[in-house]
């Protein structure tokens, strides 16, 4: 949600970052319903104060004047029903508009339509060169007896598996591994609600626009037809739940930044993606992510600082696992609705041949926290809204991808990352089912 008042003042701009953003958003005609909303308002709230000082008026009439101020109290009282009755369609389109208008990218996103123009600025790492035929993350996962795709898909269809085994402990460790590399950095760690509700969804600006990726929780009978809703939402990042946690309160400045991470099961539909990476573990429903999340000062310097802090803080983590990555300044068309800049961190995937997107790093100034109602006092005794930012520090599956393909060796077996064999009993390889892992 964005400040009205900024949008009364440079509408062109607003329209500029709809443009850019590819989201289709009339800003002349917001602003014509804005103002026929303040017109409307201003003289239903007239009505209702000559109504309430008439009723306190009325006490104190003769029997004559009483009896004429009773009949003009009833006239002005159907015609304030009225306008209370044409005011309350607009407050709703009004409010429903708000919720869908775009903030404003910084000056230094680049213009671009879709993924294919973000703009790569740096890269670590070197791509490994293999002396024998490397096999996929799948093909790996199969012959450990770490990963099960097809019984997977048995239990929950498309997009779905199981980790198993070794698997399982590699995941874990690599969460705990960074979860305990933040908490080290003073993040405070939540393990947080997997449901929220709509408040919750539409104050992070998941919603509305973001229902179909969206699992709603609700009863079914066998013919698939709803007869009770929870109003509620699994989860698609921690984030929802985590930005959410001071909803509706005042802090004091002295409090921030807050720095938060959320250690949580993740959801996905991924409706609009049929037919897109299908194979193995990129893109699936259920995976696991360590989510930074930061409430600070309303300060765009202060926001600044604290976008390259949390990005930092994932690069670290690759860093570690020792995989090549590139971070890349994301497009105007391929951020969010209330994103104003956002860097993704794409991982090098051999199977891929090519970088494949495992960090999100997004800052929205007070976009989320003025759905979220989540203010603080200044030093001066004013309030303001926070500036939320977001990071994912890592997430698996899908890391397990380059985990596994990079550090895979000739005879199938594939070598534990040093920094994680403290959180796998000390071992340092995982082989095939047949053979024991070795210390």
């Amino acid at each position: 949600m964005i400040d009205l008042n900024d949008l009364r003042a440079r509408p062109d701009a607003y329209q500029d970052a709809a443009k850019k953003k590819r989201i289709t958003f009339d800003v002349q005609g917001f602003l014509k319903l804005d103002e026929r909303r303040r017109e409307l308002l201003a003289g239903v709230e007239k009505m209702r104060a000559e109504k309430n000082k008439a009723s306190r008026d009325i006490a104190e009439m003769d029997k004559g004047a009483r009896e004429i101020a009773v009949k003009e109290m009833k006239s002005l009282g159907e015609l304030l029903k009225k306008k209370e009755g044409e005011l309350a369609p607009l407050e709703d389109e009004w409010t429903r508009m708000q919720l869908v208008i775009p903030s404003i990218p910084l000056p230094n996103v680049p213009v671009g339509k879709d993924e294919a123009e973000n703009v790569e600025i740096r890269k670590w790492g070197t791509v490994p060169a293999f002396d024998f035929q490397p096999k996929d993350h799948v093909t790996l996962g199969q012959e450990l007896d770490i990963i099960d795709i097809p019984r997977g898909v048995k239990v929950a269809g498309s997009r779905s598996y199981f980790l198993k085994n070794d698997g399982v402990r590699l995941e874990m460790a690599v969460l705990l591994f960074t979860l305990d590399r933040l908490i080290k950095k003073g993040f405070t760690p939540f393990l947080p609600p997997l449901l929220a509700n709509y408040e919750a969804m539409m104050g992070t600006s998941y919603f509305p626009g973001g229902e179909e990726q969206a699992y709603a929780v609700g009863v079914q009978h066998a013919r698939g037809e709803q007869i009770e809703s929870d109003d509620a939402y699994l989860i698609g990042t921690s984030e929802v739940s985590v930005a959410s946690y001071h909803r509706d309160e005042v802090l004091n400045i002295d409090e921030l930044p807050k720095r938060y991470c959320g250690l949580s099961n993740c959801f996905r539909r991924e409706a609009g993606t049929y037919g897109k990476d299908t194979h193995g573990l990129y893109r699936i429903h259920q995976f696991q992510k360590v989510e930074q999340v930061i409430l600070c000062e309303n300060d765009p310097e202060v926001s600044a600082a604290m976008h390259r802090e949390i990005l930092q803080n994932a690069e670290e983590v690759l860093q570690a696992l020792e995989l090549p990555y590139r971070v890349v300044d994301v497009c105007t068309g391929d951020i969010g609705r209330g994103q104003v800049y956002k860097n993704d961190i794409e991982t090098w995937m051999p199977s891929r041949k090519n970088y494949g997107e495992t960090h999100s790093c997004s800052s929205f100034h007070d976009f989320q926290a003025r759905r979220l109602n989540i203010k603080y006092m200044d030093r001066n005794g004013e309030k303001k809204f926070v500036h939320t930012l977001n990071n994912t520090c890592i997430a698996s599956p899908r890391i397990l991808i380059p985990i596994l393909e990079m550090y895979q060796n000739r005879d199938g077996s594939v070598t534990i990352p040093e920094v994680l064999r403290p959180y796998m009993g000390g071992e340092s390889r995982m082989e095939a089912k047949q053979c024991k892992s070795v210390r």
